[in-house]
């Protein structure tokens, strides 16, 4: 494969995990190799990332394709580790290397040794048998076999040197261990990322080996783990839409005539009014009301949305905020300011009332609303319904919907599901969409796209 087709097959794989990459971005890395030392491979690291990454979440992502695209080493790199013997030594003196290997911490990412050491392993212990005849590459029995956890205590103290332990001495000490630990677990997975390229083609495993970035992952496929990830994202969003909401404010509609000042102002012009004078216009505060799914099918979007309307509730006069799975209970109690939105989900589900039966029952939901909340939803109501309109094959009352979304100012449905998905099985995605304006709202991205459009 020449450069050329190699840069190619590297952008389209950039493309294909999610990073956005332009036309403009790929020819101006393309216009970068002619200007430095191709052989030197981290300065073209750096030269595609500079043309091509733009956020730090997507770096990681990135650094997994350039190592399969452009390999540290080509083949069986064993030979380049005669000298450390490492193919014949016995494990105990292996966990000895590795433990002196540890105390680089996050350094450990960029030393040579350290990526010698895992390649060697990997070709000690990473090849097993996969179904008959066949065999694969594998982390977990290198990582097995030199359990790099268990050397922390020696490691530990020898950084310490007889230091008093328990102090901010053995905290940073136990910080450079973990870096460590990770940057060999990291080495170790690129280094079978490499052999099964090799094996497999290397576009095969580039389909498969790296996440999408924390903005294009799906709400219904998020874990806890991400959650926090997910938290950083949302923030910086809210401030956007709160800035694009004021800017909308300062430069609405223009207010009534203030005759008093502007007779005033004519004083200077022989009584002549040749500049008028318009009383502030009051910018409209809308209340918000959050009508949430909280069904086990959709909880991690309920988390998350239910996140962002709090991260908004300085642009609103009240927020209040409603679950429901076949009934429905006000569960704005569960979240006040800096509430744990995970911790709180967690107490909604023991606490809250809003499950009879367990399945999802968006009409009796509706309609148990409207009756025990008749009051909350008004003209100067924003009304934002959450879920993925999967109904049970129960009655959907959409006359209750439309009752309340007439009565509210704006009506706004975000579906999780795909909009390919909608209408089959149990969805009644288009009927509802008849009836409140439907969004696939699947990620960050397509969140950011509604702010934008609503703002």
């Amino acid at each position: 494969m020449s450069l050329l087709d190699r840069h190619v097959a590297f952008v389209a794989a950039l493309r294909r995990a999610g990073l956005p990459v332009s036309v403009a971005e790929g020819l101006d890395a393309a216009r970068a190799l002619a200007v430095i030392d191709l052989a030197a491979r981290e300065t073209l690291r750096e030269a595609y990332a500079a043309t091509l990454v733009k956020r730090p979440a997507h770096r990681p992502g990135f650094d997994v394709l350039f190592d399969l695209w452009f390999p540290p080493v080509i083949g069986d790199p064993a030979a380049a580790d005669e000298d450390l013997d490492l193919a014949r030594a016995e494990l105990p003196e292996l966990r000895d290397r590795l433990a002196g290997l540890l105390p680089l911490g996050a350094d450990a990412r960029d030393d040579p040794r350290v990526a010698a050491f895992a390649r060697a392993m990997v070709a000690r212990f990473g090849r097993q048998p996969a179904g008959p005849g066949r065999q694969h590459w594998f982390s977990y029995p290198v990582l097995n076999a030199l359990s790099p956890g268990t050397l922390t205590a020696r490691t530990l103290a020898g950084l310490l040197g007889g230091q008093r332990r328990g102090g901010l001495a053995e905290r940073v000490a136990r910080r450079r261990i973990t870096d460590g630990i990770a940057a060999f677990e990291g080495a170790v997975a690129a280094e079978v990322r490499r052999r099964i390229a090799e094996d497999s083609g290397v576009e095969k495993i580039a389909r498969s080996a790296v996440r999408p970035p924390i903005d294009r992952i799906d709400f219904l496929r998020i874990t806890r783990a991400d959650l926090a990830a997910l938290r950083r994202e949302v923030h910086p969003l809210a401030r956007r839409l709160a800035t694009r909401l004021a800017a909308r404010q300062r430069l609405g509609r223009r207010g009534r005539l203030d005759f008093r000042r502007t007779v005033r102002a004519s004083l200077g012009t022989g009584g002549v009014p040749l500049a008028t004078r318009l009383r502030p216009r009051r910018p409209h505060r809308p209340e918000l009301v959050v009508l949430c799914d909280a069904s086990d099918s959709v909880s991690a979007f309920s988390h998350f949305t239910l996140l962002l309307t709090y991260a908004l509730r300085e642009q609103f006069t009240k927020v209040r905020a409603f679950a429901f799975v076949d009934t429905v209970d006000e569960v704005t109690r569960f979240f006040p300011p800096g509430a744990d939105v995970a911790d709180a989900i967690t107490r909604l589900a023991a606490e809250a009332d809003i499950s009879r039966f367990g399945r999802s029952d968006y009409g009796r939901a509706f309609e148990r609303f409207a009756e025990r909340y008749a009051g909350v939803v008004g003209p100067k109501t924003s009304l934002l319904i959450l879920g993925d309109a999967r109904t049970n094959h129960q009655p959907p009352s959409l006359g209750t919907l439309r009752e309340l979304a007439g009565a509210a100012r704006h009506a706004y449905w975000l579906n999780p599901e795909p909009r390919a998905q909608w209408d089959t099985g149990d969805s009644v995605a288009s009927a509802y969409a008849e009836v409140v304006a439907m969004h696939e709202c699947r990620n960050i991205a397509q969140l950011a796209a509604f702010v934008e459009d609503i703002a």
